[in-house]
């Protein structure tokens, strides 16, 4: 994972300060309890924190960015161990000219020059300050790379299912405006006032369906404008029965959704069947799912066809693609059967 240094400005300086702050209290206060003299642990303290911060800020903003991200581990290691040794050498000639000639009161041994023994101890001690802070702004900034990579990926799905919301209003556009189009060539009365009513369709599908839900009362209406216009264009060649039952009010539903399968059914129920057809339509909401049925005739002649590809035209593969990005696998059901030429379409969604 690629680490910006720029991410370490991204955490206020506030929090800079007081973890230094609190860090050096704490150390301040173990070394007083240990030396029982808390006026030189907080001199030597004074003189150790910046030797610390430097060392850690140069890890962070310089070896991590331009060498471990850069895959050169081996130049890494020299540069941390090396910034560590130059850094012991200038501890322990400040503490000697500073504070006290024994730089090293807590060692085995009271030593007035650089021992081996010394090095080492110090090295490993500011070792393990720079891993205590490195590890602390690996753990940052992998949450916020986590954070990121979730916000985008929340983005691609808003973008993914407002795409595939905007080609269903062209889809269903395109079947209706055909449908107009016959009938002005039959010249027939019927046309204005099917191109009333999906007037106010597509004022529904441009103005109310920009949110990813929808209240489910206003989805029915929409529905019934639809069905509506099928009347008109119909006659009476054509049954509908409707039913709502349950409590559909304060629930919500993707939008369209519905509206494509009662689509659908028109399409290859009615357009390709001839005489009198029947499409059946219900609506029960029980407890916080609706519970939607939607049945139609199949084509007389192309039945067996259309079994097979009623259910994988355009308009139900997005609906099928927009169920699953807009909702959870365990909030809706979709299925389709066939009974004595009759195809069902069964879709049980959550509506809250």
């Amino acid at each position: 994972m690629n680490f910006s240094t720029s991410k370490l400005y991204r955490i206020p300086l506030q929090y800079h300060i007081l973890f230094w702050l609190t860090y050096f209290l704490f150390n301040t206060f173990r070394w007083g309890i240990y030396f029982n003299d808390y006026g030189y642990s907080f001199k030597t303290n004074l003189l150790g924190f910046p030797i610390h911060m430097t060392l850690c800020y140069l890890n962070i903003l310089v070896f991590m960015p331009y060498l471990v991200y850069r895959k050169k581990y081996l130049l890494y290691i020299l540069a941390v161990l090396s910034s560590i040794f130059i850094m012991v050498i200038i501890k322990f000639n400040l503490t000697y000219l500073l504070i006290n000639h024994d730089v090293w009161p807590e060692g085995p041994e009271t030593i007035d020059k650089l021992s081996l023994n010394y090095t080492i101890d110090m090295m490993i001690g500011e070792l393990y300050v720079i891993t205590f802070v490195t590890a602390i702004k690996i753990t940052l900034d992998f949450m916020k790379e986590q954070k990121r990579v979730t916000d985008l990926e929340k983005s691609q799905l808003e973008t993914e299912l407002l795409f595939l919301k905007s080609q269903i209003s062209p889809h269903f556009l395109f079947n209706t405006l055909n449908n107009i189009y016959s009938l002005s060539v039959e010249k027939s009365n019927k046309a204005p006032k099917i191109v009333l009513k999906l007037s106010e369709l597509m004022r529904y599908m441009l103005y109310d369906t920009k949110n990813t839900r929808q209240s489910l009362e206003n989805e029915i209406l929409c529905i019934q404008n639809y069905l509506d216009l099928e009347r008109i264009r119909n006659d009476d060649r054509l049954v509908i029965n409707m039913s709502v039952s349950g409590d559909i009010h304060d629930k919500e539903i993707a939008p369209i959704i519905l509206l494509t399968f009662i689509e659908n059914a028109f399409k290859h129920g009615v357009n390709k069947n001839t005489g009198k057809v029947v499409i059946d339509i219900k609506f029960k909401v029980k407890g916080n799912f609706l519970h939607f049925t939607v049945s139609n005739p199949q084509p007389e002649i192309t039945a067996l066809e259309d079994n097979f590809n009623v259910s994988s035209g355009i308009g139900i593969e997005n609906v099928k693609k927009r169920l699953e990005l807009g909702y959870n696998k365990n909030e809706y059901n979709l299925s389709f059967k066939k009974k004595k030429n009759i195809f069902v379409v069964k879709l049980v969604i959550k509506v809250t």
